[in-house]
């Protein structure tokens, strides 16, 4: 059991802003001002939010926790709330909740499907994706940018790299949404009593769907990622249907979601820094992969997840006992002074930079980190080498979650010469 920092009657509670929901609807520049404060700390601090956890807000203090599985565990669930023990005997157990040879086995059985020719059919696949929707946005002139590029890019490369038949598509896309769309969200008390039920219904008829496919391609095998999920053998395993399930549940929440949000926001970056923005125009090939790094790193789209102590252990001058909970919070290391200087500058010759978008490292460090930076890196390339360039109008709607930077909207125009 977590027990709370001892503390002299009256003290200010440092950890305090971040147990209050409100905080997470402040503007962006507060909440950042908020980690830079606790990062300035001698120590993390208690948040006391449900039964509470420390906050890892340094860098160096999430790097080290991630690269330590035997001391910080993923299980029984790095979000906030912990998934129930129902829930995971009903969907499986995703692999961002797995530790040890659990672990180990699931993504040894996913990486050896992701063969390099699968990988190099995706890449190819991403550019054209890419062409056509900067076709289509060309031909069509949207004005709201997360539905007509930044959520069509990753869903559409996604299910073609599963060999998700197009017929199952739109109801995908719209699982998605319902699943995902209030994590990490303040709601009201009829809301928190209906979204719970209403997301998981999404997540299980999304399983369903994607448990169909599995069967049909174990009896007839193609070349999709599916195909090689259901029918790997490392040391005699595939995945079974409830796997298979939780996997394409984690690929789309995931990957849709944050590489989304990461489009999004990149977007933004680039026409409230204009200078940066020229100077990936000047040369392109060159700056566009310190670029989409930057924009990862600014916007951070996963802004924490937890862990769990099995073991005693000091971290960043604070002893930790099993049981206690500790978030490891992205958003707040990737902007460390210590490690980023000026870190609220969006600079897109920074060098190195060691950002913590995909992970901290360690075992859990995202399998889609490469395809991420591809699909980024192609699609910026459609849009801002085109003749008619594209800008950001007015601030992205976001959603004021406390688990990912989403953005529910953002409206764009067209720069005409």
């Amino acid at each position: 059991m977590t027990l709370p920092p001892q503390r002299h009657p009256g003290a200010a509670d440092p950890g305090g802003e971040l147990a209050d929901p409100g905080f997470w609807q402040l503007p962006p520049d507060r909440r950042l001002s908020a980690f830079a404060r606790l990062r300035a700390l001698d120590t993390p601090v208690f948040v006391p939010e449900g039964a509470g956890h420390w906050a890892l807000v340094r860098h160096a203090d999430v790097q080290e926790a991630s690269r330590l599985p035997k001391v910080f565990a993923s299980a029984p669930g790095v979000t906030t709330p912990e998934p129930a023990r129902w829930v995971r005997a009903l969907f499986g157990d995703s692999m961002v909740n797995l530790d040890g040879p659990d672990h180990a086995q699931l993504r040894k059985i996913v990486q050896r499907a992701f063969t390099p020719r699968l990988l190099a059919a995706a890449e190819e696949d991403i550019h054209a994706v890419a062409a056509r929707i900067v076709d289509d946005v060309l031909a069509e002139e949207p004005d709201e940018f997360v539905s007509a590029v930044a959520s069509r890019l990753p869903l559409e490369v996604i299910c073609n790299m599963m060999g998700i038949p197009e017929r199952y598509r739109a109801e995908i896309a719209d699982r998605v949404n319902h699943a995902s769309e209030n994590i990490g969200v303040e709601r009201g008390l009829a809301a928190r009593l209906r979204m719970p039920g209403r997301g998981l219904r999404a997540l299980a008829r999304m399983q369903r769907m994607v448990a169909g496919i599995g069967r049909e391609r174990r009896r007839h095998p193609t070349d999709d990622l599916i195909s090689a999920l259901v029918t790997a053998n490392v040391d005699g395993q595939a995945l079974g249907a409830r796997q298979l399930g939780a996997f394409f549940s984690l690929l789309m929440v995931a990957g849709v979601e944050t590489t989304r949000n990461a489009i999004t926001h990149g977007l933004t970056l680039l026409t409230d820094f204009p200078e940066q923005r020229e100077l990936l125009l000047s040369d392109f090939e060159k700056y566009a992969d310190g670029a989409v790094d930057e924009m990862i790193r600014h916007s951070t789209p996963i802004i924490q997840f937890r862990r769990t102590v099995v073991t005693e252990h000091t971290l960043g001058g604070r002893p930790f006992r099993p049981g206690d909970k500790v978030v490891l919070y992205y958003a707040s290391a990737n902007r460390d002074e210590a490690v980023f200087p000026d870190p609220d500058a969006f600079d897109i010759t920074r060098s190195p930079n060691p950002h913590l978008g995909f992970g901290g490292g360690g075992p859990h460090f995202c399998l889609g980190a490469h395809l991420a930076r591809v699909e980024m890196k192609a699609l910026f390339r459609e849009l801002l080498t085109r003749p008619v360039g594209l800008r950001a109008v007015g601030l992205p709607d976001l959603a004021g979650s406390s688990f990912d930077n989403r953005v529910r909207s953002l409206r764009f125009a067209f720069e005409r010469p």
